[in-house]
């Protein structure tokens, strides 16, 4: 059974910083990849970023890109995603998500089918 668990979201101010945690189990951790992705009230879920296990390539959205950093520590079978410069329009859940087939690129966004609960991020002004 594939299994993910978020943590460490929470309330920030406007310009701080929040680390997120994805602890994955249940597949072959160095194949594949892991995605973030947020869903704010109201509107579509959307990748954030991601990650592929084998290779180390990743991929940002624009509005993140030079604020968020995704990692990942094979040996732990974890994946980060570091938050800074947060602003409100971050405000989301946030899920973590796995391709659990080896091979594929991690910005195949529809491919994601194993996710997290999530962990909201509440950023304020």
């Amino acid at each position: 059974e594939v299994k993910l668990v978020e943590s460490g979201g929470g309330l920030v101010q406007a310009g701080g910083s929040l680390r997120l945690s994805c602890a994955a189990s249940g597949f072959r951790f160095d194949d594949g990849a892991i995605g973030w992705f947020r869903q704010a009230p109201g509107k579509e879920r959307e990748g954030v970023s991601c990650i592929s296990r084998s290779d180390g390539i990743t991929y940002y959205k624009h509005s993140v890109q030079g604020r968020f950093a995704v990692s990942s520590d094979n040996t732990k079978n974890t994946v980060d995603l570091r938050m800074d410069s947060l602003k409100p329009e971050d405000t989301a859940i946030y899920y973590c998500a796995a391709i659990i087939i080896g091979g594929r690129q991690c910005n195949r966004w529809l491919e994601y089918t194993s996710w997290g609960q999530g962990t909201q991020v509440t950023v304020s002004s």
